[in-house]
């Protein structure tokens, strides 16, 4: 029976494309007028960043449609040969959420109406975009109705040189489906292939789902039958999928030797809400009776992820990356003494702004991600520009506190606190103290990026209480306030004291703009700071007259239009090798060092992370620790997240984090296993003398 429906389906295969090529075609050989297609870029290339290339289809009229890289039972998926310049590498298409067409027992995966396949660029650092020949690409694929199927071919070309980011690309990008934010695993159960998707329990499965296989080989002499029964069983954050397969029959007279099964199954989960997840699966156990997740233990419901995004939002008081504005916080903390109703104000204002800024930075990463761009927890900080404006917020803070100026009414200033001073210190401690992830914080915001939008708010809510939750207990419980010292003359003192920190924290963020842009963004950066100090010691001058008019307001005018117009940087300062002379990181790279057999240490770090900084002066860049893994022979891979990098981001993502620093090992032959964020001194030492 079962050798029957497979010859019915190859039969039903050689007849489409017979009708294919048996089609009339253009005089000038096959074209693409059934479904036309568009070659747009996104934007002008840049040396050593991924540049995304779009190919948008057209069907002719409605009863046309196209093909997912899997076409199913029948239908050829798209074929590109690209035309570009040395050192350029086109990456593997990306498709939004295909539908199916179910014909008698044939299933294909089509898409009705116009759809966008995205593909990204490698574009090399080396890359001289001014002498860069045209891009072409010579695109093959299949136009079908459900009588006649048409072969289409296209020859499109670009001119680097001549383009502008089409305004199409955001809703292109919103439809193409994302990543998992975990690694699934699947396993060969006679008849039937099982895959473990670990699927946060609180996504939305509805409707019909379904599972697209995108592995067209699946070897060892059998298929995917396509249109069969698929039996979804759900574990808490696991969820198990069987897809029934089939023997290929194979005539007696015809030699057939079954391919070995592959190494890795890809497809995509359609939710059955209209939306999906993309996702990649490794062999591993994946058993009904006992579910255990593919992924070390149980992904939590929402309540964990908000408790662990409370504990981390506290741990992050503590964190180094919070260093540069605890002069700010203490100062906050000095004021609260005293009057039990205005300290009680004064804390509930202070979390109000510290909670509003970690749900902006939260609604913000959710939109950008909904609208398919790959970002995660701190990206406002892989702006040149916001850190320029960091640098000199930071600047101005340092001069209030030698007391150059005053700020009327904003309590870092000496004056009295006040709610609206207040709420303001709060939003600007939380935007500058969220810079790294902490303890905790790495699970919670990982799966914040993943699960429904409105629960994965309420993650970065909870993230924001957690940080000011220290303040509200200042302001609510007498026995703490109690310890603080009485508010004083001392305080004056200790105010221009916090502006050494400050001033250290100026000094850092003109070594990462250097980073970001060399040294002419940074000269323009310090012309810009030296304008703010003249201007800023005016206004103190005119501040002790008691004249000081609207200095202030056309202050932020100028340094608003200055940013503005603030020149985007092209490349960034390359690391120094440092001790382990590590290989920059790619997929590529990750794959080439695994296939040695030989122990990888993958670490994501980023110039403007001073936790992944000192992680890296304690554990990383030690004599300790390069001699351990030159006698284990340990690969070292960097991954600088400075500046964007989608395949990063998309690694982040695959690793359910959310930002740096992240350390990954792979011990020989396994998967990868999350060290902690926070390294002690023997520990990378200790992993290799283990592996030897």
């Amino acid at each position: 029976m079962i050798e029957a429906r497979i010859l019915e389906r190859v039969a039903a295969l050689f007849m489409l494309l017979a009708l294919a090529f048996a089609a009339p075609v253009n005089a000038q050989g096959i074209g693409s007028d059934r479904i036309s297609v568009e070659l747009v870029a996104d934007g002008q290339p840049r040396p050593g960043q991924e540049w995304t290339l779009a190919l948008h289809f057209t069907p002719s009229s409605p009863e046309w449609h196209g093909y997912w890289s899997n076409p199913g039972d029948a239908g050829l998926g798209m074929d590109l040969k690209w035309q570009l310049p040395d050192g350029w590498k086109a990456g593997e298409p990306q498709y939004p959420l295909p539908q199916r067409l179910v014909v008698g027992d044939l299933m294909n995966h089509i898409y009705e109406g116009p759809f966008t396949v995205l593909v990204p660029i490698t574009v090399p650092r080396q890359a001289a975009l001014g002498n860069t020949a045209p891009i072409s690409v010579v695109a093959s694929y299949l136009a079908c109705t459900d009588k006649i199927c048409v072969p289409q071919e296209a020859q499109l070309t670009l001119d680097p040189a001549k383009l502008a980011r089409d305004p199409r690309f955001g809703k292109w990008r919103a439809a193409i489906v994302p990543p998992l934010g975990s690694e699934a695993g699947f396993e060969f159960k006679g008849d039937r292939l099982r895959i473990g998707i670990p699927l946060p329990a609180v996504s939305d499965l509805a409707g019909e789902p379904h599972l697209f296989i995108a592995t067209g080989d699946i070897g060892q002499g059998q298929q995917v039958i396509y249109t069969g029964t698929q039996t979804f069983i759900r574990e808490g954050d696991l969820l198990v999928v069987e897809v029934p397969l089939a023997s290929i029959a194979i005539p007696d007279t015809v030699e057939f030797e079954a391919t070995p099964r592959p190494p890795r199954i890809e497809g995509i989960l359609d939710l059955g809400n209209g939306t999906g997840v993309r996702f990649s699966a490794m062999p591993t156990d994946v058993p009904l009776e006992g579910v255990k997740p593919v992924r070390g233990g149980p992904q939590p419901v929402l309540w964990q992820l908000l408790l662990a995004a409370l504990v981390g939002g506290m741990l992050l008081n503590v964190m180094p990356c919070v260093f540069p504005i605890l002069s700010l916080k203490a100062l906050t903390l000095a004021k609260a003494g005293g009057d039990e109703h205005a300290a009680r104000h004064d804390a509930l204002a202070y979390a109000a702004g510290v909670v509003l800024a970690c749900a902006g930075l939260g609604l913000a990463i959710l939109a950008l991600r909904s609208a398919g761009e790959q970002v995660g927890w701190a990206f406002q900080l892989q702006n040149p520009v916001v850190v320029v404006g960091l640098f000199l917020l930071a600047l101005a803070l340092t001069a209030n506190f030698l007391g150059v100026f005053e700020v009327p009414g904003f309590a870092i200033s000496g004056g009295k606190p006040s709610r609206g001073s207040s709420f303001a210190t709060g939003l600007l401690a939380a935007f500058v103290a969220t810079p790294c992830t902490g303890p905790f914080m790495a699970l919670a915001l990982g799966a914040a990026l993943v699960i429904p939008p409105l629960d994965g708010l309420l993650v970065f809510v909870a993230l924001g209480i957690g940080l000011a939750l220290p303040f509200l207990l200042v302001g609510f419980v007498p026995a703490i306030r109690a310890r603080l010292p009485r508010p004083g003359p001392w305080m004056e003192k200790f105010r221009r004291w916090m502006a050494l920190p400050m001033g250290l924290t100026v000094l850092a963020l003109g070594w990462l703009i250097w980073r970001i842009g060399g040294a002419g963004f940074l000269f323009m950066t310090l012309l810009l700071g030296m304008v703010l100090l003249l201007w800023l010691t005016l206004a103190g001058r005119l501040q002790a007259q008691g004249r000081s008019g609207p200095v202030f307001a056309v202050l932020a005018l100028f340094m608003g239009a200055a940013l503005a117009f603030l020149p985007q940087p092209q490349a960034q300062v390359r690391a120094a090798e440092g001790l382990l002379k590590p290989v920059a990181f790619s997929d590529e790279a990750l794959a080439q060092a695994r296939a040695t057999g030989r122990p990888v240490f993958l670490w994501f770090t980023a110039d403007w992370c001073v936790t992944c900084k000192v992680n890296e002066s304690v554990a990383i860049e030690r004599e300790d620790t390069k001699e351990s893994f030159d006698k284990a022979g340990v690969i070292a891979i960097r991954a600088d997240w400075t500046r964007p990098d989608e395949e990063i981001s998309r690694m982040l993502t695959q690793q359910g984090v959310a930002g740096v620093p992240l350390y990954l090992w792979y011990a020989p032959g396994q998967d990868a296993e999350q060290l902690p964020q926070v390294l002690t001194p023997d520990l990378l030492a200790e992993k290799a003398r283990a592996s030897r």
